[in-house]
Protein backbone atom coordinates (compact mmCIF):
# COMPACT_ATOMS: atom_id res chain seq x y z
CA UNK A 1 0.00 0.00 0.00
CA UNK A 2 1.35 3.49 -1.05
CA UNK A 3 1.32 6.23 1.89
CA UNK A 4 -1.09 9.05 1.08
CA UNK A 5 1.09 12.36 0.22
CA UNK A 6 2.55 14.17 3.49
CA UNK A 7 1.52 17.60 3.67
CA UNK A 8 4.01 19.93 5.15
CA UNK A 9 2.79 23.30 6.24
CA UNK A 10 4.57 26.53 5.86
CA UNK A 11 6.61 24.23 2.67
CA UNK A 12 4.33 22.65 0.00
CA UNK A 13 1.28 24.35 -1.06
CA UNK A 14 -2.30 23.68 -1.30
CA UNK A 15 -2.33 20.66 -3.30
CA UNK A 16 -5.54 22.19 -4.76
CA UNK A 17 -3.04 25.35 -5.90
CA UNK A 18 -0.84 23.36 -8.34
CA UNK A 19 -0.69 21.20 -11.51
CA UNK A 20 -1.48 17.37 -10.64
CA UNK A 21 0.17 14.53 -11.69
CA UNK A 22 -1.02 13.15 -15.30
CA UNK A 23 0.01 10.82 -18.04
CA UNK A 24 -2.55 12.54 -20.47
CA UNK A 25 -1.21 13.90 -23.38
CA UNK A 26 -2.95 16.74 -25.20
CA UNK A 27 -4.03 16.48 -28.13
CA UNK A 28 -2.45 18.82 -31.02
CA UNK A 29 -0.48 18.58 -34.59
CA UNK A 30 2.08 16.97 -35.01
CA UNK A 31 5.12 18.00 -36.45
CA UNK A 32 6.62 17.91 -39.86
CA UNK A 33 8.43 14.10 -40.22
CA UNK A 34 11.79 14.55 -40.29
CA UNK A 35 14.61 12.27 -41.11
CA UNK A 36 15.74 11.62 -37.78
CA UNK A 37 12.39 9.99 -37.20
CA UNK A 38 13.26 7.34 -39.69
CA UNK A 39 15.34 4.68 -39.87
CA UNK A 40 17.75 4.54 -43.11
CA UNK A 41 15.73 2.17 -44.89
CA UNK A 42 12.46 3.92 -44.14
CA UNK A 43 14.42 7.28 -45.50
CA UNK A 44 15.21 5.37 -48.83
CA UNK A 45 11.04 4.63 -49.27
CA UNK A 46 10.41 7.96 -48.79
CA UNK A 47 13.18 9.09 -51.21
CA UNK A 48 11.98 6.61 -53.61
CA UNK A 49 8.48 8.35 -53.84
CA UNK A 50 10.46 10.93 -55.52
CA UNK A 51 11.74 8.69 -58.11
CA UNK A 52 15.15 9.34 -56.48
CA UNK A 53 17.38 6.12 -55.80
CA UNK A 54 18.05 4.28 -52.77
CA UNK A 55 21.65 5.94 -52.07
CA UNK A 56 20.26 9.36 -52.24
CA UNK A 57 18.77 8.74 -48.94
CA UNK A 58 22.80 7.50 -47.35
CA UNK A 59 24.05 10.91 -49.27
CA UNK A 60 21.47 13.23 -47.22
CA UNK A 61 21.94 11.06 -44.31
CA UNK A 62 25.50 11.73 -44.26
CA UNK A 63 25.09 15.61 -44.76
CA UNK A 64 22.78 15.46 -41.61
CA UNK A 65 24.55 12.95 -39.19
CA UNK A 66 28.02 13.46 -40.15
CA UNK A 67 28.15 16.85 -41.55
CA UNK A 68 25.52 18.09 -39.48
CA UNK A 69 23.68 19.97 -42.23
CA UNK A 70 20.29 20.67 -43.26
CA UNK A 71 21.58 23.32 -46.29
CA UNK A 72 20.90 21.90 -49.95
CA UNK A 73 23.67 24.17 -51.01
CA UNK A 74 25.99 22.25 -49.27
CA UNK A 75 24.54 19.14 -51.02
CA UNK A 76 27.01 19.48 -53.50
CA UNK A 77 27.03 15.51 -54.33
CA UNK A 78 23.52 15.49 -55.15
CA UNK A 79 21.90 17.00 -58.32
CA UNK A 80 20.97 20.71 -57.72
CA UNK A 81 17.64 19.61 -59.10
CA UNK A 82 16.73 17.13 -56.03
CA UNK A 83 18.25 19.31 -53.63
CA UNK A 84 16.18 21.45 -52.13
CA UNK A 85 12.85 19.00 -52.76
CA UNK A 86 14.73 16.11 -50.69
CA UNK A 87 15.40 18.80 -48.21
CA UNK A 88 11.82 20.09 -48.17
CA UNK A 89 10.46 16.37 -47.93
CA UNK A 90 13.39 14.96 -44.93
CA UNK A 91 14.62 18.13 -43.51
CA UNK A 92 12.46 21.04 -42.35
CA UNK A 93 13.48 23.27 -40.01
CA UNK A 94 12.20 21.72 -36.43
CA UNK A 95 13.62 24.71 -34.23
CA UNK A 96 13.95 28.15 -34.22
CA UNK A 97 16.10 29.94 -31.61
CA UNK A 98 14.17 32.24 -30.11
CA UNK A 99 16.44 33.44 -27.28
CA UNK A 100 20.13 32.56 -26.23
CA UNK A 101 21.48 33.20 -23.09
CA UNK A 102 25.38 32.75 -21.98
CA UNK A 103 26.58 32.49 -18.62
CA UNK A 104 30.06 30.55 -16.74
CA UNK A 105 32.14 33.16 -18.86
CA UNK A 106 30.37 31.61 -22.03
CA UNK A 107 30.71 28.70 -20.78
CA UNK A 108 26.88 27.87 -20.98
CA UNK A 109 24.42 28.23 -23.35
CA UNK A 110 21.08 28.19 -22.69
CA UNK A 111 18.76 28.30 -25.66
CA UNK A 112 14.89 28.80 -25.75
CA UNK A 113 13.91 26.91 -28.83
CA UNK A 114 10.59 27.41 -30.71
CA UNK A 115 9.03 24.53 -32.53
CA UNK A 116 6.58 24.32 -35.45
CA UNK A 117 3.67 25.05 -33.75
CA UNK A 118 4.93 27.88 -31.43
CA UNK A 119 5.72 25.83 -28.28
CA UNK A 120 8.92 26.54 -26.64
CA UNK A 121 11.02 24.13 -25.20
CA UNK A 122 14.91 24.71 -23.85
CA UNK A 123 18.34 22.91 -24.05
CA UNK A 124 21.32 23.68 -22.05
CA UNK A 125 24.74 23.57 -23.65
CA UNK A 126 27.89 23.16 -20.91
CA UNK A 127 31.41 23.50 -21.30
CA UNK A 128 33.84 21.31 -19.10
CA UNK A 129 37.35 20.47 -19.48
CA UNK A 130 37.76 17.24 -21.99
CA UNK A 131 33.85 17.29 -23.14
CA UNK A 132 31.00 18.90 -24.24
CA UNK A 133 27.35 18.23 -22.53
CA UNK A 134 24.23 19.01 -23.43
CA UNK A 135 20.90 18.99 -21.52
CA UNK A 136 18.13 18.17 -23.68
CA UNK A 137 14.27 18.91 -23.35
CA UNK A 138 12.12 15.77 -24.42
CA UNK A 139 9.05 17.68 -23.82
CA UNK A 140 6.88 20.82 -23.30
CA UNK A 141 6.25 21.09 -19.96
CA UNK A 142 5.88 18.07 -17.69
CA UNK A 143 3.46 15.98 -16.44
CA UNK A 144 4.85 14.61 -13.50
CA UNK A 145 3.71 17.85 -11.03
CA UNK A 146 6.58 18.09 -9.03
CA UNK A 147 6.37 20.94 -7.01
CA UNK A 148 10.02 22.59 -6.84
CA UNK A 149 10.31 22.16 -10.28
CA UNK A 150 9.47 24.98 -12.98
CA UNK A 151 8.56 22.40 -15.64
CA UNK A 152 6.46 20.26 -13.58
CA UNK A 153 4.43 23.88 -12.75
CA UNK A 154 3.48 24.43 -16.21
CA UNK A 155 1.82 21.19 -16.90
CA UNK A 156 2.32 19.11 -20.13
CA UNK A 157 1.50 20.76 -23.46
CA UNK A 158 2.93 17.59 -25.35
CA UNK A 159 5.78 15.28 -26.11
CA UNK A 160 8.51 16.19 -28.29
CA UNK A 161 9.00 14.07 -31.53
CA UNK A 162 12.56 12.14 -31.86
CA UNK A 163 13.43 14.90 -34.77
CA UNK A 164 12.73 17.61 -32.41
CA UNK A 165 14.90 15.83 -30.25
CA UNK A 166 17.85 15.56 -32.65
CA UNK A 167 17.81 18.96 -34.00
CA UNK A 168 18.53 20.04 -30.32
CA UNK A 169 21.50 17.84 -30.20
CA UNK A 170 22.84 18.56 -33.90
CA UNK A 171 22.61 22.16 -32.95
CA UNK A 172 24.17 22.14 -30.10
CA UNK A 173 27.16 20.24 -31.86
CA UNK A 174 27.26 22.81 -34.70
CA UNK A 175 27.30 25.34 -31.64
CA UNK A 176 30.64 23.43 -30.34
CA UNK A 177 32.18 22.81 -33.47
CA UNK A 178 31.77 26.08 -34.54
CA UNK A 179 33.54 27.31 -31.00
CA UNK A 180 30.72 28.94 -29.93
CA UNK A 181 31.36 27.65 -26.23
CA UNK A 182 34.34 29.14 -24.35
CA UNK A 183 37.45 27.36 -25.22
CA UNK A 184 36.92 27.08 -29.17
CA UNK A 185 35.94 24.58 -31.42
CA UNK A 186 35.15 20.85 -29.78
CA UNK A 187 32.52 18.37 -30.30
CA UNK A 188 30.21 17.25 -28.18
CA UNK A 189 30.53 14.39 -25.82
CA UNK A 190 27.35 14.09 -23.99
CA UNK A 191 23.80 14.25 -24.03
CA UNK A 192 21.28 14.14 -20.77
CA UNK A 193 17.55 13.53 -20.84
CA UNK A 194 17.48 16.62 -17.62
CA UNK A 195 15.68 19.18 -19.20
CA UNK A 196 11.98 20.14 -19.82
CA UNK A 197 9.79 16.87 -19.28
CA UNK A 198 9.75 13.20 -18.12
CA UNK A 199 11.79 11.43 -20.63
CA UNK A 200 10.39 8.11 -19.83
CA UNK A 201 6.71 9.76 -20.47
CA UNK A 202 7.66 9.71 -23.77
CA UNK A 203 9.26 6.28 -24.20
CA UNK A 204 9.14 6.20 -28.36
CA UNK A 205 10.34 9.39 -28.63
CA UNK A 206 13.58 9.04 -26.40
CA UNK A 207 14.45 5.66 -27.19
CA UNK A 208 14.66 7.00 -30.99
CA UNK A 209 16.56 9.67 -29.87
CA UNK A 210 18.86 7.42 -28.39
CA UNK A 211 18.97 5.16 -31.25
CA UNK A 212 19.80 8.16 -33.70
CA UNK A 213 22.56 9.20 -31.96
CA UNK A 214 24.35 5.96 -30.86
CA UNK A 215 24.21 4.52 -34.37
CA UNK A 216 27.39 5.18 -36.75
CA UNK A 217 26.63 7.84 -39.53
CA UNK A 218 24.80 7.60 -41.97
CA UNK A 219 22.32 6.06 -39.56
CA UNK A 220 22.99 8.11 -36.48
CA UNK A 221 25.25 10.56 -34.97
CA UNK A 222 27.65 7.90 -33.68
CA UNK A 223 27.80 8.97 -29.95
CA UNK A 224 28.95 6.72 -27.42
CA UNK A 225 25.67 5.41 -25.13
CA UNK A 226 28.01 5.77 -22.34
CA UNK A 227 27.91 9.31 -22.59
CA UNK A 228 24.18 9.84 -22.30
CA UNK A 229 22.39 9.41 -19.65
CA UNK A 230 18.31 9.22 -19.51
CA UNK A 231 16.46 10.37 -16.06
CA UNK A 232 13.47 9.46 -14.49
CA UNK A 233 11.13 10.20 -12.08
CA UNK A 234 10.46 6.80 -11.61
CA UNK A 235 8.23 4.92 -14.15
CA UNK A 236 8.92 1.51 -12.65
CA UNK A 237 7.37 -0.32 -15.53
CA UNK A 238 9.31 2.05 -18.38
CA UNK A 239 12.31 1.65 -16.74
CA UNK A 240 12.03 -2.07 -16.67
CA UNK A 241 11.55 -1.55 -20.88
CA UNK A 242 14.56 0.45 -20.89
CA UNK A 243 16.13 -2.15 -19.18
CA UNK A 244 15.28 -4.77 -21.60
CA UNK A 245 17.26 -2.44 -24.46
CA UNK A 246 19.98 -3.04 -23.55
CA UNK A 247 21.80 0.10 -24.72
CA UNK A 248 23.99 0.89 -22.21
CA UNK A 249 23.04 4.42 -21.53
CA UNK A 250 23.61 5.82 -17.86
CA UNK A 251 20.37 5.83 -15.75
CA UNK A 252 19.33 8.39 -13.49
CA UNK A 253 16.71 8.03 -10.64
CA UNK A 254 15.36 11.77 -9.44
CA UNK A 255 14.59 10.15 -6.19
CA UNK A 256 14.77 13.07 -4.06
CA UNK A 257 13.98 11.58 -0.73
CA UNK A 258 14.29 8.11 0.67
CA UNK A 259 11.38 8.23 2.40
CA UNK A 260 7.63 7.41 0.71
CA UNK A 261 6.08 9.76 2.82
CA UNK A 262 7.96 12.83 1.51
CA UNK A 263 8.86 11.71 -1.66
CA UNK A 264 4.78 11.25 -2.42
CA UNK A 265 4.77 14.75 -1.64
CA UNK A 266 8.04 15.87 -3.88
CA UNK A 267 7.55 13.35 -5.99
CA UNK A 268 4.01 12.66 -7.07
CA UNK A 269 4.80 9.64 -9.40
CA UNK A 270 5.83 7.89 -5.79
CA UNK A 271 1.88 7.23 -5.55
CA UNK A 272 2.02 5.04 -7.93
CA UNK A 273 4.95 3.06 -7.21
CA UNK A 274 6.98 3.33 -4.19
CA UNK A 275 10.54 4.61 -2.91
CA UNK A 276 11.51 0.79 -2.49
CA UNK A 277 9.89 -0.07 -6.38
CA UNK A 278 11.53 2.39 -8.06
CA UNK A 279 15.33 1.44 -6.23
CA UNK A 280 14.23 -2.13 -7.35
CA UNK A 281 13.96 -1.43 -11.09
CA UNK A 282 17.05 0.78 -10.64
CA UNK A 283 18.83 -2.28 -9.30
CA UNK A 284 17.93 -4.44 -11.61
CA UNK A 285 19.03 -2.16 -14.69
CA UNK A 286 22.32 -1.98 -13.02
CA UNK A 287 22.54 -6.02 -13.20
CA UNK A 288 21.40 -6.11 -16.71
CA UNK A 289 23.60 -3.40 -17.99
CA UNK A 290 26.46 -3.26 -15.53
CA UNK A 291 26.24 0.63 -15.80
CA UNK A 292 26.29 2.31 -12.70
CA UNK A 293 22.76 4.21 -11.86
CA UNK A 294 22.82 7.24 -10.83
CA UNK A 295 20.46 8.99 -7.81
CA UNK A 296 19.76 12.79 -8.11
CA UNK A 297 18.82 14.38 -4.90
CA UNK A 298 18.18 17.93 -5.06
CA UNK A 299 18.55 18.87 -1.87
CA UNK A 300 16.12 21.23 -0.51
CA UNK A 301 16.08 23.61 2.93
CA UNK A 302 14.40 22.23 5.56
CA UNK A 303 12.67 19.50 3.33
CA UNK A 304 14.68 16.48 2.52
CA UNK A 305 18.43 17.79 3.68
CA UNK A 306 18.41 15.97 7.32
CA UNK A 307 21.14 14.43 8.23
CA UNK A 308 18.46 11.37 9.24
CA UNK A 309 17.61 11.39 5.60
CA UNK A 310 21.19 10.79 4.65
CA UNK A 311 21.79 8.03 6.62
CA UNK A 312 17.94 7.03 5.33
CA UNK A 313 19.04 6.84 1.86
CA UNK A 314 22.67 5.08 2.17
CA UNK A 315 20.40 2.03 4.39
CA UNK A 316 18.20 1.65 1.16
CA UNK A 317 20.75 1.66 -1.35
CA UNK A 318 23.36 -0.90 0.45
CA UNK A 319 20.27 -3.25 1.23
CA UNK A 320 20.30 -3.97 -2.52
CA UNK A 321 24.10 -3.86 -2.61
CA UNK A 322 27.47 -1.97 -3.48
CA UNK A 323 29.03 -0.37 -6.18
CA UNK A 324 25.69 -0.36 -7.99
CA UNK A 325 25.03 3.41 -7.36
CA UNK A 326 26.27 6.45 -7.21
CA UNK A 327 24.20 9.41 -5.47
CA UNK A 328 24.42 12.70 -7.25
CA UNK A 329 23.22 16.05 -4.85
CA UNK A 330 22.16 18.93 -6.51
CA UNK A 331 21.83 22.08 -5.13
CA UNK A 332 18.20 23.11 -5.57
CA UNK A 333 18.15 26.50 -8.65
CA UNK A 334 15.30 28.10 -6.84
CA UNK A 335 12.67 29.58 -9.31
CA UNK A 336 11.41 32.98 -9.03
CA UNK A 337 9.20 33.70 -6.58
CA UNK A 338 9.36 30.31 -5.05
CA UNK A 339 9.11 29.06 -1.62
CA UNK A 340 11.40 26.37 -1.85
CA UNK A 341 15.50 27.02 -1.76
CA UNK A 342 18.53 25.65 -1.67
CA UNK A 343 19.94 23.63 1.47
CA UNK A 344 22.57 25.71 3.61
CA UNK A 345 26.00 24.46 2.50
CA UNK A 346 27.02 23.50 6.31
CA UNK A 347 23.72 20.83 5.61
CA UNK A 348 24.39 20.34 2.48
CA UNK A 349 28.10 19.34 3.54
CA UNK A 350 26.83 16.73 6.48
CA UNK A 351 24.26 14.98 4.27
CA UNK A 352 27.04 14.39 1.82
CA UNK A 353 29.49 13.39 4.70
CA UNK A 354 26.76 10.62 6.02
CA UNK A 355 26.21 9.18 2.53
CA UNK A 356 30.06 8.85 2.36
CA UNK A 357 30.64 7.48 5.48
CA UNK A 358 28.33 4.80 4.86
CA UNK A 359 30.34 3.76 1.55
CA UNK A 360 28.24 5.70 -1.14
CA UNK A 361 30.00 7.70 -4.14
CA UNK A 362 28.89 10.62 -3.99
CA UNK A 363 29.33 13.71 -6.01
CA UNK A 364 27.63 17.38 -5.54
CA UNK A 365 26.37 18.47 -9.18
CA UNK A 366 28.07 21.36 -10.54
CA UNK A 367 25.00 23.76 -10.75
CA UNK A 368 25.19 26.00 -13.93
CA UNK A 369 23.18 29.20 -15.38
CA UNK A 370 21.48 30.30 -12.09
CA UNK A 371 21.84 33.88 -13.58
CA UNK A 372 20.64 32.67 -16.89
CA UNK A 373 17.22 30.74 -15.27
CA UNK A 374 19.43 27.60 -15.02
CA UNK A 375 16.95 25.17 -14.25
CA UNK A 376 15.04 23.81 -16.82
CA UNK A 377 11.36 25.32 -17.69
CA UNK A 378 12.19 29.07 -16.44
CA UNK A 379 12.55 30.54 -19.81
CA UNK A 380 9.37 28.62 -21.44
CA UNK A 381 7.43 29.76 -18.22
CA UNK A 382 8.38 33.66 -18.82
CA UNK A 383 7.47 33.39 -22.51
Amino acid sequence: MTSQPQVLPGHAPDAGSRPQLSFAVPRRGKPPRHLADLTLPERAEVLAELGEPGYRAKQLSTHYFAHLSREAADMTDIPATSRAQMTDLLLPDLLREHRRLTSDDGATIKTLWTLFDDVKVESVLMAYPGRATLCVSSQAGCGMACPFCATGQQGLTRNLSTGEVIEQVRRSAVMCRDGELAGGQRRLTNVVFMGMGEPLANYKTVIGAVRRMVAPPPEGLGMSARHITVSTVGLVPAIRKLTAEAIPVTLALSLHAPDDELRSELVPINTRWSVAEALDAARAYFDATGRRVSIEYALIKDMNDHAWRADLLATELLERGSGWVHVNPIPLNPTPGSIWTASEKDVEAEFVARLRAAGIPTTVRDTRGSDIAGACGQLAAQE
